[in-house]
């Protein structure tokens, strides 16, 4: 949303409690110590790193979606000239240019490994406009959730709800994520998440090709 002028968003303000990461370690949330998820772009994550830190008191420019109690955040102050923007993504350097989730920006690159966690769920987690993609548990581990996964996924992502969960993971930090590949209520009864269907899968017809045997009208 780096296409809407932050000052004429609602301010919220909080102090932060945690990090929240994506499954490539970068910062794609912060939640504040009154229970608010505040969702920012995994691209300021170098920017917010370096300005913030839990306990630290923040202020927030940002949308609120329907169905969630967050905040899509434009802008974050953390102090005095401490003001964090998003103004887009960075353009890739070419066509081999840096990808653009190459991990944390900061310190060695974060390695994954394989990894499992079960416990209780402190709170579900959401994407900007406000749907379900992963959960909180109760000992501080991020799980994620693939997208086309999440709906099907969501009554274990709730709170109180119990999780158990494998697949590859990294600690960046001290926080924890998990790419959630297999889901379920207990180790027991873990399932795997089904692969995301390829665009063009049947449902639309493909274009007309000329095979030739049709006269060309001129």
């Amino acid at each position: 949303m780096h296409w809407i002028d932050p000052d004429h968003l609602p301010k919220s303000e909080g102090t932060v409690d945690r990090f929240l990461l994506n499954p490539h370690g970068e910062i794609d949330g912060l939640l504040l110590t009154d229970g608010m998820e505040v969702h920012v772009p995994p691209h300021l994550s170098s920017e917010i790193r370096a300005a913030v830190q839990p306990g630290t008191p923040i202020a927030v420019y940002g949308v609120r979606p329907r169905h969630a109690e967050m905040i899509a955040v434009v802008a974050i102050e953390a102090g005095p000239g401490k003001r964090i923007v998003d103004n887009g993504p960075p353009k890739k350097e070419g066509e081999h240019g840096k990808d653009e989730h190459d991990g944390p920006k900061h310190g060695a690159k974060a390695q994954h490994a394989p990894m499992e966690a079960e416990g209780m769920v402190r709170r579900s987690l959401h994407s900007p406009k406000g749907e379900v993609r992963g959960a909180l548990l109760e000992d501080g581990r991020i799980i994620c959730v693939p997208p086309h996964e999440a709906k099907e996924c969501e009554p274990l992502l709730k709170p109180g709800a119990r999780l158990a969960t494998r697949g590859p993971g990294l600690t960046v930090d001290g926080a924890t994520v998990i790419d959630a590949k297999e889901l379920g209520a207990s180790m027991t009864s873990l399932k795997p998440m089904k692969p995301k269907k390829p665009e063009g899968d049947g449902k639309h017809p493909k274009p007309h090709q000329d095979d030739g045997k049709h006269p060309k009208h001129a």
